[in-house]
């Protein structure tokens, strides 16, 4: 098995470079991307492209198929549904977490730089590994958990005013842009959640039709899995969906608070 650690004092160089002719085009950028392929075990590097954009589409998404397409196919990312469902191609766009297929090149002036999400170990080029992530979105058990029989022949209802309070929260679609912006998740990965897998965690604690809130609430109140949440923002502000992970972390420590004075 490859493994997925950088090289000892690795330090990303200069890589290779891509350019094009520029003889009668108006619209050349140039997008600088991340390379590393662990099987190499060589130090990471920053290859650049040079990009007529009026040959290819406006999201940053594009940009890349093209660049895989035409100019260099050993260039590896992730992307599947391309309209911001499916959170695959979640990347480091210009310092900024955010989905390259909602991205687009106006949003940014100048150059453009593109890392794999950060803090997170590199499998080759922009894609991260997801295997932490993902075990700690499954240690919450996201499903609805009842005792009770669901009534037969029909589901388990919830009034309109019950409904609302899942708003901004089962929109989320893992894509981990807010966790690996969280300085916290940078340093203790293996034990904090994160703001992905608790706005999650959180919105099964305020589902009506489930039956295990306190069992969750116990669950989650934890020193590291919790508590390592210093509200510095930096989840809310980076969300390409819009959601508040902050104020649903902010609302599982209020709901363990009522728990604990009842």
């Amino acid at each position: 098995m490859v493994s997925l650690r950088l090289p000892k004092d690795s330090r990303i160089t200069r890589g290779k470079t891509y350019k094009v002719s520029t003889k009668g085009k108006q619209n050349i950028r140039k997008i600088h991307i991340y390379r590393y392929n662990p099987e190499d075990e060589k130090n990471p590097t920053l290859d650049t492209f040079e990009i007529d954009t009026t040959t290819c589409g406006e999201m940053i998404l594009d940009v890349i198929i093209k660049i895989k397409g035409e100019i260099d196919p050993t260039l590896t990312f992730r992307r599947s549904c391309r309209e911001g469902v499916c959170g695959s191609c979640a990347m480091n766009v210009n310092g900024t977490n955010t989905l390259a297929c909602t991205a687009t090149l106006s949003d940014y002036k100048g150059d453009i730089f593109l890392y794999p999400l950060p803090h997170m170990n590199v499998v080759k080029d922009l894609v991260p590994d997801m295997n932490n992530f993902y075990a700690q979105y499954a240690t919450i058990e996201p499903w609805m958990k009842t005792d009770s029989p669901a009534p037969v022949g029909k589901e388990r209802l919830q009034s309109p005013e019950d409904r609302k309070k899942l708003d901004g929260l089962y929109e989320c679609i893992l894509c981990a842009c807010c966790s690996t912006s969280c300085p916290s998740y940078w340093w203790n990965g293996d034990k904090y959640l994160g703001p992905a897998t608790l706005l999650q965690a959180y919105r099964w604690v305020v589902d009506s039709r489930d039956e295990s809130t306190g069992e969750r609430l116990d669950q989650l109140n934890d020193t590291f899995g919790l508590y390592r949440c210093h509200t510095i923002m930096n989840c809310t502000k980076t969300c390409p969906k819009g959601l508040n992970p902050a104020k649903a972390i902010a609302g599982i420590k209020g709901e363990i608070a009522r728990k604990e004075d009842i």
